[in-house]
């Protein structure tokens, strides 16, 4: 067998991605990888075919073959032969330290290279910081108003400058368990300065030139700001700034209501803050199931935070130290005026800085860099993982992929990235967690579906914790009655989901989770309440009768 990589134009979607496969597929090809992103496909060919064969196919299915490449055999590296190091590693994250622990494993010889702190985003300005404060917050949220009846809490004045000094010792403690301990545990070599490529195997760092034969470009992403007029001349926080604030505003407003907006924004009216949500789209989590976007709607509306969806953001302005956002929705114009005002519209990919292009690395339209299935980019001596390549913005998926990347770069197993069986949390109260297909996903890819939704005031832990607000959802193969996706919005959401994640991974059944013992009075056992609400009234069984 032979490996090409070949060109291919008029490719607009993922079905056009299957139309040229099923092209490829007819003429004998096997590990077949198009991608529209890259208007490209990778194709393995018997012998006794030739590229021709190949290029007739595609252009026949209705689109236009380009150039092709012979793609050389991915083996091994030869390790320590010639240049600096066998392995650059740009950034210092969870991508970064998962790929060079992999690849010391190999025997490579290794090198990070960090232009800021090591760690990257999660443990030092993402995931860490903000999960410890939000427990901060729920804590003083059920002080000041718990469900029970007889049960008097009351809370003090919150002191934010020792919630984040506590929140940033924890920081530290973790940056150097969890990373900078690990470099010399390890046995791979730190260099600090902003790494820019020269060329493709080489780049230069503090005016030094390293060479390597192999690079990982995992340089995170930041916080993207959009263009509103006047926004420029306002002093804005961002996901980064508003966790390093001191003092709690009486009133936040929050431009963006994703996943960090929305966990942001309730951590402060946790704390005591006015806090007000505000986005373009008609609903919250738009690309969710509506029962989904319904239940944390109504979750957060029910605790006080206001919600504006639907939003036009015509200017923003700083006047006496209220910043001012004027906005239309359905034609009535608004203003919204808080002490502090945050924005989070999404993050861009950390690559402005690296010269991608005279290291023939292309970059997408938000500047992300573009990967095969194998993590590698337009350029095979260069691999990229995490947030930088704009897939899902998780800890574990960066970490998940620069292992790949090692284990491909490296060690040349010719492993795919998959995240098909990949489960999302929004740390909000209650929790939103969610894995595989929503029902609209479900039927674009041709299923016939079957679901069940189960409200959360049907489980019986939620009753008793009172708090039902929230439901758990589940979408199905009406044919297999295979788990296709499961979508939850309850406390503990995040910790229920991942016996979806294993549901979804290995094809259970509806009946699988029917015939499974859920231990009763924990939130898990929606998930089979959940199963038997397909075909039964739920409301109807007596406790633990599933």
């Amino acid at each position: 067998m032979k490996k090409y990589r070949i060109n291919v134009h008029g490719m607009t979607c993922s079905g056009c991605e299957e139309h040229v496969a099923t092209a490829l597929k007819k003429i004998g090809a096997v590990n077949i990888d198009a991608n529209f992103n890259r208007y490209e496909a990778t194709f393995e060919l018997p012998d006794d075919v030739g590229i021709e064969t190949a290029q007739k196919a595609i252009n026949e299915a209705k689109y236009q073959s380009g150039d092709s490449v012979l793609i050389e055999s991915d083996d091994a590296l030869v390790l320590g032969d010639e240049g600096d190091y066998d392995f650059l590693i740009i950034g210092s994250g969870g991508a970064a330290f998962s790929s060079a622990i992999k690849a010391v494993e190999y025997g490579a010889k290794v090198a990070i290279i960090e232009r800021g702190t090591v760690g990257g985003t999660c443990v030092n300005i993402g995931c860490v910081p903000s999960k410890t404060l939000l427990r901060a917050g729920e804590i003083n949220h059920l002080a000041k108003s718990n469900p029970f009846v007889g049960l008097h809490t009351s809370v003090g004045q919150v002191d934010l400058r020792q919630l984040v000094e506590q929140k940033d010792e924890l920081v530290s403690k973790l940056r150097e368990e969890k990373y900078v301990n690990l470099i010399d545990e390890y046995g791979f070599e730190l260099i600090r300065g902003e790494a820019k490529f020269v060329n493709e195997t080489t780049v230069e760092v503090n005016g030094k030139q390293l060479t390597t034969k192999r690079f990982l470009i995992a340089t995170g992403a930041s916080p993207s700001v959009p263009n509103i007029p006047g926004l420029e001349k306002v002093a804005y926080l961002t996901s980064t700034t508003l966790l390093e604030l001191k003092e709690l505003p009486k009133r936040l407003a929050v431009i963006g209501s994703g996943y960090i907006g929305m966990e942001l924004g309730q951590l402060f009216h946790n704390l005591g803050v006015e806090v007000t949500l505000m986005q373009r789209s008609p609903r919250v989590f738009k690309d969710y199931d509506p029962e989904i976007s319904e239940a944390i709607t109504k979750a957060l509306t029910d605790q006080g935070i206001h919600l504006i969806t639907g939003a036009t953001f015509e200017r923003v302005e700083q006047e006496d130290g209220l910043k001012k956002v004027h906005i239309t929705v359905n034609g009535e114009k608004r203003v919204i005026e808080a002490e502090q005002l945050l924005i989070s519209t999404g993050r861009i990919p950390n690559t402005e800085a690296l010269n991608l292009g005279v290291a023939g690395v292309k970059t997408g339209r938000r500047g992300e860099v573009l990967v095969d299935d194998y993590l590698r980019t337009t350029n095979p001596r260069i691999y990229a993982a995490g947030d930088v390549t704009m897939s899902p913005q998780f800890v574990y998926v960066a970490a998940y992929q620069g292992g790949i990347a090692a284990d491909n770069a490296i060690g040349g197993l010719k492993r795919k990235a998959n995240l098909e069986a990949l489960a999302g949390v929004t740390f909000t109260n209650p929790s939103v967690a969610s894995v595989g297909l929503t029902e609209e996903k479900a039927k674009e890819q041709g299923y016939e579906v079957k679901s069940s939704v189960l409200p959360l005031e049907a489980v019986p832990r939620a009753l008793v914790n009172r708090e039902t607000t929230g439901v758990f959802k589940l979408v199905a193969d009406a044919k297999t009655l295979k788990i296709l996706g499961v979508h939850i919005v309850a406390e503990n959401a995040g910790d229920v989901i991942y016996a979806g994640t294993l549901a979804v991974k290995f094809g259970l059944t509806i009946e699988d989770l029917r015939e499974s013992l859920a231990p009763y009075l924990t939130m898990a056992e929606g998930l089979k309440l959940a199963a038997l609400t397909f075909d039964k009234d739920v409301s109807k069984l007596s406790c633990c009768a599933g």
